[in-house]
């Protein structure tokens, strides 16, 4: 619409030129956006609400929806779109600057604001996807486990008792065990989590799927194991680690795909599954995976009893502690601890204040799970 002033014989001629009306848009949009954004702020402050209408609902919704359509692409959709997004990214940040060093501010300020929609969308996706399970109601309520505090003496005696556990399952592994493909080794912790519907009803598979992720190389470097993506519900593996370390990983990623958001719950979930199985590798995997968060813990609380019972695992057990240290540290580097701070302060606002450390406190849930199954 152009209007037409007559003022002083001179002629203003002021028009809306579409540039300035897909600037007014798009601060529309991006308003639209923000308020959306606020409005999960405040829901993520009614855990019972998100455990009733997210989790119960909207999440069970979008799993059965998208599982069974990303099950039929044999690779990891998620890892495509990672790469096409950090490249749309990069895309959109040297635009900018050409812009602005071109002083072509209006066009700068287009493309800055197609940024700023893209980021705010990823935002939104990301917590009505998958990310709303961050503000569940914790684990130790939802799974019954009202007594989560314990005793020095307990921590020792749950220790001892994984590391035996840890010990006697790894002496049963024949070499047929240890060289599984990773097909196999997924299949096995898909059944793993199935078995536990059946027992709890925060075991909630929807055509459960797990694949190795076309990233690994990079997450070698980035010291991850294996990764959930929110965006796209599937569940990532590193199929480069050793092993022994995948069935439980596999089990872990699965609790994140049932919403199971939490690392800790998530350890603690994948061992519960892991040690419920009938599978020889997968109870090892989940016997290992818990003794060594229980030794971390020892080392830190009583040292000297860390040293006693370091001397209490077995030299097969000992050789894999070995060959995991050995497989990480070959990787080692800046990028690693890049990528730890960032995760790091991703957790910390996320409903987890310990960050990286969250990884370790599974220890309460199972020292509680132990206690009301021994």
């Amino acid at each position: 619409m152009a209007f037409l002033f007559w003022h002083n014989q001179v002629y203003i001629y002021c028009m809306a030129t579409p540039v300035n009306k897909k600037l007014i848009n798009r601060g529309i949009t991006i308003g639209i956006l923000t308020g959306i954004i606020f409005l999960l702020i405040i829901l993520a402050g009614y855990p019972g609400f998100v455990e009733r209408y997210y989790w119960g609902g909207v999440y069970q919704f979008i799993c059965k929806v998208l599982h069974p359509v990303l099950n039929l692409f044999p690779f990891s959709v998620g890892d495509v779109l990672y790469v096409a997004m950090v490249g749309g990214i990069i895309y959109g940040l040297i635009q900018l600057l050409k812009l602005f060093f071109t002083k072509q501010f209006k066009r700068g300020f287009i493309t800055l604001t197609g940024l700023i929609i893209s980021a705010q969308s990823a935002v939104v996706i990301f917590y009505v996807f998958w990310g709303m399970n961050y503000f569940r109601p914790p684990a130790s309520q939802r799974f019954g486990l009202s007594d989560t505090a314990y005793t020095v003496r307990e921590l020792k005696a749950v220790t001892a008792l994984l590391i035996d556990s840890a010990n006697a399952t790894r002496s049963r592994l024949a070499g047929a065990d240890l060289k599984p493909d990773s097909k196999e080794i997924y299949a096995v912790a898909i059944n793993a989590v199935k078995k536990m519907s059946a027992h709890s009803n925060q075991f909630r598979p929807h055509r459960p799927q797990i694949k190795s992720s076309l990233l690994t190389p990079l997450m070698n470097y980035l010291g991850t194991s294996g990764y959930y993506n929110p965006f796209t519900t599937e569940a990532q593996i590193n199929y480069g680690m050793p092993v022994f370390l995948k069935p439980f990983v596999a089990c872990h990623e699965l609790s994140h795909q049932m919403g199971i958001a939490p690392e800790d719950e998530a350890n603690f979930a994948g061992y519960i599954a892991g040690i419920s199985s009938n599978n020889r590798l997968l109870r090892y995997s989940a016997y290992y995976s818990g003794m060594t968060e229980f030794m971390y813990a020892l080392r830190a609380t009583d040292s000297v009893t860390f040293k006693l019972y370091k001397k209490r695992i077995s030299a097969n057990v000992l050789a894999d502690l070995k060959a995991e240290h050995a497989y990480w540290t070959y990787y080692e580097g800046r990028l690693e601890k890049i990528s730890s701070v960032f995760y790091d302060n991703f957790l910390k606002a996320n409903n987890q204040p310990q960050g990286l450390l969250t990884y370790n406190q599974m220890i309460t849930l199972v020292m509680a799970w132990s206690r009301q199954n021994r």
